[in-house]
């Protein structure tokens, strides 16, 4: 069962992981295990809340195929074990992320002070460079 948070865990048979053989440098090992790991998360399919299914499957992340499938490869570590935990930690990220609200922005002004702050600093380098000019006889 993977914990996505308080409220929402997703059971085993939703995740399709398959071991298949990393791609790189390895020497000999690279050829005789498979350790990459090869995640297959169906969005339509799970037991997600309706709202997070639409949200990641509106999103535009390149690990969403066509067909509403998230794929993800993990092949960073030489253990299969740390690679299988590796992905499903990257499904849980993924699926956290893609439902976090964005904070509405709120446009500001600068206040009094920092207008006044800014004017007066002005003046005072127009000044500095003003005495920096040929004087005329």
């Amino acid at each position: 069962m993977l914990i996505i948070n308080q409220t929402i865990t997703l059971p085993e048979h939703e995740v399709q992981l398959s071991a298949i053989r990393a791609q790189g440098a390895g020497g000999q090992n690279v050829n005789k295990v498979s350790s990459a790991i090869h995640l297959r998360f169906d969005i339509r399919k799970s037991s997600l809340p309706a709202q997070y299914k639409q949200r990641l499957l509106n999103s535009k992340d390149s690990r969403i195929n066509n067909e509403g499938v998230i794929v993800i490869k993990a092949q960073q570590w030489r253990s299969q074990e740390k690679n299988r935990h590796d992905a499903l930690q990257r499904l849980r990220r993924l699926i956290i992320d893609e439902n976090k609200t964005q904070q509405i922005r709120r446009a500001t002004k600068p206040s009094k002070g920092a207008k006044k702050r800014r004017l007066d600093n002005k003046i005072r380098r127009a000044k500095t460079k003003s005495l920096r000019a040929r004087v005329n006889d």
